[in-house]
């Protein structure tokens, strides 16, 4: 996860692609090949093994299903993609993490381009298409499981912190989407749970 993920930010910082013109700043802290700040690897672990968690969660009534794993990995995806959202303000504005320069096309949220997410939505899926194989449970006595919910509060704590953040600094809109993915998730998680 942290490799895959690092790659594709080290790839963005050298040509802009997949995710959008970037440049990581001083504030970041040390650098790998002077190009990825150091906290990327284990932003990725954490973006990504808490959303599956709150995935799996949520898709918990369905885990009999054939197609459980396709869900799971999109919702997964979905997840992802929401921490990013709730992220960018908080680290190129509050923080000033990195930078995004501009693109020729306007659209944009608090500065990232809207390339971004797509492209953090399948850089997330390829992560979870090399990694998923490793984190399925192969053990195959049936037994009745409690849900794990230590992944739905990191993650939760995670959105709601960057939101309180975006809050502060003004940024309303993307206060408002944190809030309301936290909501959401911790609503659809909370009754998974239950089943």
């Amino acid at each position: 996860i942290a490799c895959l993920g690092s790659a594709a930010h080290l790839l963005t910082a050298a040509t802009a692609i997949p995710f959008g013109p970037i440049r990581f700043t001083e504030e970041i802290g040390p650098k790998f090949f002077d190009q990825l700040g150091w906290p990327m690897p284990l932003l990725w672990i954490l973006a990504v093994l808490n959303s599956r968690g709150v995935a799996r969660m949520i898709l918990r009534p369905w885990r009999k299903l054939r197609v459980y794993g396709f869900w799971l990995i999109g919702l997964t995806v979905v997840l992802t993609v929401a921490f990013d959202v709730a992220l960018e303000p908080y680290a190129a504005h509050s923080r000033h993490y990195w930078i995004w320069l501009p693109t020729r096309l306007p659209l944009t949220w608090h500065t990232a381009p809207v390339s971004n997410f797509p492209a953090w939505a399948l850089t997330a899926g390829l992560i979870l298409a090399f990694a998923s194989p490793s984190l399925i449970n192969k053990d195959q006595r049936p037994r009745k499981s409690k849900p794990d919910a230590h992944p739905l509060i990191l993650w939760l704590l995670a959105v709601l912190f960057l939101s309180a953040n975006s809050a502060q600094a003004g940024f309303l809109s993307a206060a408002a989407f944190g809030i309301a993915a936290a909501v959401i998730a911790a609503a659809f998680a909370i009754r998974g749970a239950r089943w």
